[in-house]
C-alpha cells in the first residue's frame, strides 16, 4: 500500500470518526446534568476498547493494512480526543472542581488502558 492510499484510508476513517465524536458528546451532554465531561470520557473509553479489539484482530493477521488505516488510525484517531480531554481537565481545575479534574485525568488514563487491554485480551482469547 502506498503512502497516498494510506492517507486516503486514514482521511476516510477520520471523516466518519470526528462527526461521530461530536454526535456522541452532544447526545451524552444533552442528557446529563454535570460539569464532569462524561461524553469525552465515554468516547475515549469506547475508542480505546475498539482500538484494542482492532489491534487484536490485526495481530491475528485478520485485518488488512487498508482496514487498519481506515478503522484504527483514521476512525479511532479522530473519534478519541486527547486535546479535548486535556482542555476539559484544565477547565475543571480553573473552575475549582479539583475532584472532577483528578477523576477525569486519572480515570481516563487508567480506564482507557484497561479498556484497550480488555479489547485486546478479548480478541486474543478467541
Amino acid at each position: 500500500m502506498t503512502a497516498a492510499v494510506d492517507v486516503l484510508f486514514i482521511a476516510l476513517g477520520a471523516f466518519v470518526g470526528a462527526p461521530a465524536r461530536f454526535l456522541v458528546d452532544r447526545y451524552v451532554t444533552d442528557r446529563t446534568q454535570t460539569s464532569f465531561p462524561l461524553g469525552t470520557l465515554l468516547i475515549n473509553l469506547s475508542g480505546s476498547l475498539l482500538l484494542g479489539v482492532l489491534t487484536g484482530i490485526e495481530l491475528r493477521g485478520h485485518l488488512p493494512a487498508e482496514l487498519t488505516a481506515l478503522l484504527a488510525t483514521g476512525f479511532c484517531g479522530a473519534f478519541t480526543t486527547f486535546s479535548t480531554w486535556s482542555f476539559e481537565t484544565v477547565r475543571l481545575i480553573e473552575q475549582g472542581e479539583t475532584t472532577h479534574a483528578l477523576t477525569n485525568a486519572l480515570g481516563s488514563v487508567v480506564l482507557g488502558l484497561l479498556a484497550a487491554g480488555a479489547g485486546l485480551a478479548l480478541v486474543l482469547s478467541l
